[in-house]
């Protein structure tokens, strides 16, 4: 039987900012999302038979329907009946390495990569753009995935316009293993505190939403320019999140105490990350933190900043 092994990259936010909201009950956004080198390995190959079967690593991850990568190959059979009767089903082990409920994209990148497989198991040639457009079914950040690198991201993150590729820079990125945070609750109580201020017309939402091209941390990516962007990320479910999970807020401020670049929460969170201007000091960040917060439930990684997103390992 034929089969693809797939790298699927995880994604950081550098960028959030909550417009209002959209018609069909999600909030208009306006992000800039990176692709990091911290990935998962999916592991595809068909089986001749009219089923997908999924298996994980890990106990956390979800194995049945509500997982978003067997979502995504139930949409290519959805999609593409003709090819799913002549190849059959897929057999689909995910490896995870990505933290699991962290605001990186782990669930989104896993679902881009499967895909990206069944594409090529499938012999179907589709282009960057229409397999995009089939991840905005799926979920808001599976599109960035496709291609990853740097991106700004509007409407309900799906809209997508790259950036110059920022590479090479590394982080430190923290995460407890077992706290979660709901990304619907992170939205859905920013929408109670501050939906007075939400942007209410049309076409005022898409004015804000195109600023961000011109934005200050924009211009700052188009010239490389590190410790700028670190200067201006920005991520508004932080005022939301900080103060209900005090250990989110520990870490951040832990982190800011090292001499970094700057830091913050990825995402919903719970993942905190903080640039740093090189991999030897990322690594003494990590090893400081360690040090101060012992616990063993805390995951540290160093990665870095990465210019593509999901790629055939084999």
């Amino acid at each position: 039987m034929r089969s693809y092994t797939l790298i699927a990259p995880a994604k950081i936010n550098l960028y959030l900012e909550i417009i209002g909201d959209r018609p069909d009950g999600y909030h208009e956004l306006a992000m800039i999302l990176q692709s990091i080198a911290l990935a998962d390995q999916i592991d595809l190959e068909a089986n001749g038979i009219e089923l997908i079967r999924l298996r994980c690593d890990n106990k956390q991850v979800p194995v049945d329907k509500s997982n978003l990568a067997y979502r995504a190959a139930d949409l290519m059979v959805s999609e593409f009946p003709d090819s799913f009767a002549t190849y059959g089903g897929v057999d689909i082990t995910l490896h995870k390495r990505i933290p699991v409920a962290a605001g990186l994209a782990g669930g989104s990148t896993d679902a881009a990569a499967v895909l990206v497989g069944m594409d090529l198991l499938w012999k179907l040639g589709l282009t960057k753009l229409e397999l995009e457009e089939l991840a905005a079914k799926i979920g808001s950040d599976v599109p960035f995935c496709i291609g990853g690198g740097t991106a700004i991201a509007t409407r309900r993150g799906e809209v997508l316009s790259s950036l110059s590729d920022l590479g090479d820079i590394y982080i430190v990125l923290a995460k407890y293993r077992s706290l979660e945070v709901s990304t619907a609750w992170a939205y859905n109580t920013y929408r109670s505190l501050y939906g007075d201020r939400y942007i209410k017309d049309t076409e005022s939402l898409a004015e804000r939403a195109s600023a961000v091209n011109s934005g200050e941390i924009v211009q700052a990516i188009i010239r490389q320019n590190v410790k700028e962007i670190a200067d201006k990320m920005r991520n508004d479910l932080e005022k939301v999140v900080l103060p209900e999970y005090p250990q989110v807020l520990q870490l951040k401020e832990s982190l800011a105490k090292y001499d970094i670049l700057g830091t913050m929460m990825s995402g919903s969170g719970p993942s905190v990350f903080a640039l740093c201007e090189s991999k030897e000091k990322a690594e003494q960040v990590k090893l400081s933190l360690r040090n101060e917060i012992p616990d063993t439930d805390l995951e540290l990684f160093v990665t870095r900043l990465i210019t593509h997103g999901i790629q055939v390992a084999s």
